[in-house]
C-alpha cells in the first residue's frame, strides 16, 4: 500500500481510519527503512479489533454513553501511542455530533433537484439551525471533556490535534463554534483541520462561505485534506473536476501546512496524479 502511494511521487502518506491493526507491523517496517514519512494519522487508527471498514465515527466523544465515550478515549490514545511510533506530527480528530433527526442529506435532495430558493427549503435550513442551537449543550460539554484530556496525552508526546471541520449539519463543532472551541483550547497542541470537501458541501448547503471559513480559522490552521466536491455532495473527488475555487483559498496556505490528498478508491490513478498537479500548478509546489 505504501509503496503504491511512493510509487506516485508522495514522499509523505497519512494513515487513515481504515487501517486495520494487521497492517501495522508492515508499516512499521515500511517507515523504519525510510521506503515513507507519515505525515498524520486519522483518528481511529488502528481500527478497533473486529472492525474491517473506515470508522471515524465509531465511538463519538460527544455520547451520552460514558462506555462509548471510554472506547473513544482509548482507541484515541492508540492513536496518538501509533503517531509517536511513525513519528507522526499530527493526529485529525472528528469531535461527535448531535443526537436529533438529520437534516443534511433531506437538504442536499433538495439541492440536487434545484430546490434551494424555495421556501421550503429555507424553512427546513431555518429549523434546523434552531434545533442545533438548543441541544448541542451537552455533547460539545462531553466532547470538550474529551478534547481535554487528549491534548494533555498529545502534548506528552509531542503532538498537535487537528479537529476537523465536518461534513454533515449535525456534528460538532458547529462551523459557528469552531472559533470558540479554539479559544478555549488556546494551546500549541490543539489546532484546526480544514477539509476542502466538507467546507464546499456547507457552502453548497448555504451556511458558510468556503474561502472566508478558512481565512477566519488560518491562525490556528495545522493541515488540509484536499480533495472535490460535484455538486452538490460527492466529495473525493479529483481536484478539478468539481466546484471547488482552489484559486480563492491560495492566500491561506502556507509552506508548513500539511495537505492529505483524501480521494476516493473510484479514481484511476492518472486521475489522481491530475488532480494533484492540478493543486499544486494552483497552490505551488510546496
Amino acid at each position: 500500500m505504501l509503496r503504491e502511494i511512493r510509487s506516485l511521487g508522495f514522499e509523505y502518506a497519512e494513515l487513515s481510519h481504515g487501517i486495520r491493526i494487521s497492517l501495522l507491523p508492515g508499516i512499521f517496517e515500511a517507515v523504519d527503512a525510510g521506503e515513507i514519512k507519515i505525515s498524520s494519522l486519522h483518528n481511529f487508527c488502528p481500527l478497533p479489533m473486529g472492525v474491517n471498514h473506515a470508522a471515524p465515527n465509531l465511538y463519538r466523544f460527544s455520547s451520552s454513553d460514558r462506555r462509548e465515550r471510554e472506547n473513544a478515549w482509548r482507541h484515541s490514545v492508540k492513536t496518538i501511542e501509533t503517531a509517536s511510533r511513525v513519528k507522526a506530527p499530527a493526529v485529525v480528530l472528528h469531535m461527535g455530533s448531535i443526537d436529533m433527526k438529520e437534516y443534511t442529506d433531506r437538504l442536499l435532495e433538495m439541492l440536487q433537484k434545484g430546490l434551494k430558493e424555495t421556501p421550503k427549503y429555507a424553512a427546513l435550513c431555518e429549523e434546523v439551525t434552531q434545533k442545533l442551537e438548543n441541544k448541542k449543550q451537552e455533547f460539545v460539554e462531553q466532547a470538550s471533556e474529551m478534547l481535554e484530556r487528549l491534548s494533555g496525552l498529545a502534548a506528552q508526546h509531542g503532538l498537535k490535534l487537528g479537529i476537523e471541520n465536518r461534513q454533515a449539519l449535525e456534528e460538532i463543532p458547529l462551523d459557528s463554534d469552531l472559533q470558540l472551541l479554539l479559544l478555549e483550547f488556546n494551546r500549541p497542541t490543539v489546532g484546526y483541520w480544514h477539509d476542502c470537501g466538507h467546507a464546499q458541501i456547507k457552502e453548497n448547503l448555504g451556511f458558510i462561505n468556503h474561502r472566508m471559513h478558512l481565512e477566519t480559522m488560518a491562525p490556528r490552521l495545522l493541515g488540509f485534506h484536499v480533495h472535490d466536491v460535484v455538486f452538490p455532495g460527492r466529495d473525493h473527488a479529483a481536484p478539478g473536476s468539481g466546484t471547488i475555487d482552489f484559486a480563492s483559498l491560495k492566500p491561506t496556505v502556507k509552506p508548513e501546512h500539511i495537505k492529505v490528498f483524501e480521494l476516493s478508491p473510484r479514481l484511476t490513478a492518472e486521475e489522481a496524479t491530475i488532480g494533484v498537479a492540478f493543486v499544486k500548478q494552483v497552490w505551488g509546489a510546496e
